[in-house]
């Protein structure tokens, strides 16, 4: 349908935009939803796209809806990782790092053994100093997703659920910090003696007898629960921005954001 009207030459640029992104909305809502979910989902996606591709309340080209988009992005980047990598960042908050399931069978025999009593906190504590100190390093990663982002990306996140921004720098980075963040890791939890104090409470549990040797991976944990962390912060501040017009800090935030409103 979109490649008869683009031969046509009169047609405006602005209905191409419009048809191609209506069709695209029928398949971003979930198949699994009843008839009724979908007719509505369905219905705000189109309201919502035409509501920006007809510039209702202030007018908005592609590089001013595509630098809002980054703007709220990279709002809840730097709040994220200034956050997370403050002293107690991960610790004190809600994002805490517990033990791995498959380590608290150690922690729970080792634990009653003389000069380990306190080794749940102490191992807490560490891994969280190690995710705190890795966070540092997460910015230019991030930055870099958030450049790439195109027109298309924008739109589709402005128009998307309320995790949309945060499931787009998700896809883009999740496995490059990974891969960067994991030699941090090591080197932050060896800054604080983490994997040292896990090796001999491992070391300890595995001289007992009746138990089964168990080496647990204490470094894919931390790497992991610290990125998750992270970003259910972004994706806490992204939903800010789209719900709460208080939390569009900046004019060209409250312009984009208002066209989804």
């Amino acid at each position: 349908m979109i490649n008869t009207y683009l031969k046509n030459k009169n047609m405006n640029i602005s209905r191409i935009l419009r048809c191609a992104f209506l069709i695209l909305t029928i398949f971003i809502v979930n198949i699994t939803d009843t008839n009724a979910q979908f007719l509505d989902k369905l219905k705000k996606r189109v309201d919502q796209a035409e509501k920006v591709l007809d510039g209702k309340g202030s007018s908005l080209g592609k590089d001013q809806i595509a630098n809002g988009l980054k703007e709220a992005l990279d709002s809840g980047v730097s709040i994220a990782v200034e956050t997370l990598s403050a002293p107690n960042g991960y610790l004190g908050s809600q994002y805490k790092i517990l033990i791995p399931e498959d380590a608290q069978k150690v922690v729970s025999k080792v634990k009653h053994l003389p000069g380990f009593e306190n080794i749940e906190r102490d191992l807490v504590q560490k891994m969280n100093e190690g995710a705190e100190i890795a966070a540092k390093k997460a910015t230019p990663i991030f930055k870099e997703a958030i450049l790439s982002m195109s027109f298309d990306d924008a739109m589709n996140i402005l128009t998307g659920e309320d995790d949309a921004a945060t499931g787009y720098l998700k896809n883009k980075s999740y496995e490059k910090l990974y891969k960067e963040f994991m030699p941090v890791i090591v080197s932050s939890l060896d800054e604080v003696n983490a994997r040292d104090y896990w090796r001999s409470v491992v070391n300890v549990y595995n001289s007992l007898p009746l138990v089964k040797d168990v080496n647990p991976e204490l470094d894919d944990h931390v790497n992991k629960s610290a990125l998750n962390g992270m970003f259910s912060l972004i994706e806490k501040k992204e939903e800010g921005i789209r719900n709460n017009a208080d939390q569009r800090s900046t004019q060209l935030l409250k312009d984009v954001f208002a066209k989804q409103d």
